[in-house]
C-alpha cells in the first residue's frame, strides 16, 4: 500500500478531516491529503517538529518513556501528531466536531500502515 492510498483511506475513515500530511524530521511535507488550502497543512506539519521537541523533554524530565502520539483538542478541532520512527510524523487535523476517539484510532491505524511502507 502506498502512502498516498494510506492518507486517502485515513481521510475516508474519519468524518470531519480538514488534512492529513506526512513530514520528514525537518517537517518537510512527503505528501499530502486534505480538504483545504495545501499550505494550512503544510504548515501545521512543519510546525509538528516543535511540539514534539517540547513532549521529548518532558519525557525525559518525568521518565514516562517514548512518545508515540499527541491529541491535541482546541475550540475548532482536534490536531493529532503521530511518531513513525525517528524521522517521519503524520499530523492529521480534524473539525471539532469529529469523535477524537474514532479519528484517533484510524489515525493509529495509519500509523502502523505508514511503518510497514517505510
Amino acid at each position: 500500500m502506498s502512502f498516498e492510498v494510506i492518507l486517502k483511506d485515513l481521510m475516508e475513515q474519519v468524518p470531519k478531516t480538514i488534512g492529513a500530511i506526512l513530514v520528514d524530521w525537518e517537517g518537510e511535507a512527503v505528501i499530502e491529503n486534505c480538504h483545504c488550502d495545501p499550505y494550512d497543512i503544510r504548515f501545521i506539519g512543519a510546525h509538528k517538529g516543535i511540539i514534539l521537541e517540547r513532549l521529548k523533554e518532558m519525557r525525559s524530565a518525568a521518565q514516562i518513556g517514548e512518545v508515540e502520539d499527541v491529541l491535541v483538542t482546541s475550540d475548532k478541532g482536534h490536531l493529532m501528531i503521530g511518531c513513525i520512527d525517528q524521522y517521519y510524523s503524520l499530523v492529521m487535523n480534524v473539525e471539532r466536531s469529529c469523535p477524537a476517539g474514532q479519528a484517533l484510532y484510524h489515525f493509529r491505524q495509519a500509523i502502523t500502515a505508514l511503518k510497514k511502507e517505510i
